[in-house]
């Protein structure tokens, strides 16, 4: 499944500018598509978009072709797992309780558990190393066991389409290269991932095709070596950088350089 946009604009009420402008872009049906940008650039408002969260001020955004407003919204949860930036947990839970919720939209109102959705979670939790914690209250939890734990709860929804916000967010070297590689086999298998991260060594290194905002604008669009050049990222990030294939993985490597003086004395 291929999510789209095509001349988004979203205009928050009383911002002086839109957080998006005429952004057209297509995540390709199998691949793991991700978006780059500083912060404030568009990121997550055009994640939001996309998933019909927020209305857009002009132009559209579709899902296999169907604009996203049509979705009815039990068969877009069935079928897009979303793991938001941001998420405030209101009640006690167990580990376990929080992944089981990614089965709800496969169940009726009121209808009990089933063999194959315990499985669902259960396979959830082993391919994000999180087996252990299933018992554990999630306020016992680390930032990066909480991380885990929600992508986990999207994967056992067996989703079509994956579409996560910062998920490495929090996460030691090999709790994040785990997951990178377990989106990697995600896609392998038929799923479509769209990335948001800051990462942008590994965002060149897993990911088919890049996009990158800058206020709102596509800055740039295409495969890694496409996007990430120097003097692209250099103007959007404000900041000059080197890009170099990486020696091992031959995959771009961005370097921050020496920045230019500060204007005024730091305080």
């Amino acid at each position: 499944m291929s999510f789209r946009a095509k001349d988004l604009r979203v205009h928050y009420p009383g911002a002086d500018r839109p957080a998006l402008d005429d952004v057209t872009m297509e995540v390709p049906e199998g691949s793991l598509y991700a978006v780059l940008g500083p912060n404030g650039s568009g990121k997550s408002t055009l994640m939001r978009g996309l998933m019909g969260l927020i209305p857009p001020a002009s132009g559209s955004a579709s899902l296999e072709g169907k604009p996203i407003s049509s979705w009815d919204r039990r068969t877009l949860a069935r079928t897009v797992g979303a793991v938001p930036q941001n998420e405030t947990i209101a009640f006690p839970l167990k580990v376990r309780e929080l992944v089981a919720m990614g089965r709800y939209p496969h169940l009726g109102p009121l209808s009990p558990e089933r063999a194959t959705d315990r499985e669902a979670v259960e396979r959830a939790l082993e391919r994000c190393d999180a087996a252990k914690l299933g018992d554990r209250d999630i306020g016992t939890l680390s930032g990066g066991e909480i991380q885990r734990v929600r992508i986990a709860r999207a994967l056992a929804q067996e989703p079509r389409v994956l579409a996560l916000d910062e998920p490495t967010a929090s996460l030691d070297v090999r709790h994040e290269m785990a997951i990178l590689e377990l989106l990697k086999r995600s896609v392998a298998q038929g799923i479509t991932v769209l990335l948001i991260t800051h990462h942008l060594d590994l965002a060149g290194r897993f990911a088919n095709r890049l996009l990158l905002l800058a206020d709102g604008h596509v800055a740039a669009e295409g495969s890694p070596s496409e996007v990430l050049r120097a003097d692209t990222l250099s103007d959007v990030y404000g900041w000059p950088v080197a890009v170099r294939p990486d020696p091992i993985t031959g995959s771009p490597r961005v370097t921050p350089l020496d920045g230019p003086p500060p204007q005024a004395p730091l305080s």
